[in-house]
């Protein structure tokens, strides 16, 4: 699978009161999570592509996961869960104090 940049654009049909400039903000940063979100329940992209193109680190992903009730642990093949344990173990390595 290839990377590439994800753009996501929200339309909006009807006309809508002025909003906060807060409430427009946290109502994107939440359709972007759960359209990554989605893509990660279906196995389209990875955890750390997901953590990625959320700005968020492994673990928060975790909670994330949970919210969304996306298992932890998907069927996954060998080399992609070698993959996940390396990963893993780079960011313990980088985190250790």
């Amino acid at each position: 699978m290839s990377t590439q940049k994800l753009k996501l654009d929200i339309k909006v049909t009807g006309q809508l009161p002025e909003l906060p400039e807060i409430h427009r903000l946290e109502a994107e940063r939440r359709a972007r999570e759960a359209y990554v979100m989605t893509l990660l329940n279906h196995a389209d992209i990875s955890a750390g592509l997901a953590a990625e193109l959320l700005g968020i680190d492994r673990w928060q992903l975790s909670e994330l996961m949970d919210l969304y009730d996306i298992p932890t642990f998907p069927s996954q093949t060998k080399e992609e869960l070698e993959q996940e344990i390396a990963q893993t173990r780079q960011f313990l390595l980088k985190h250790q104090s």
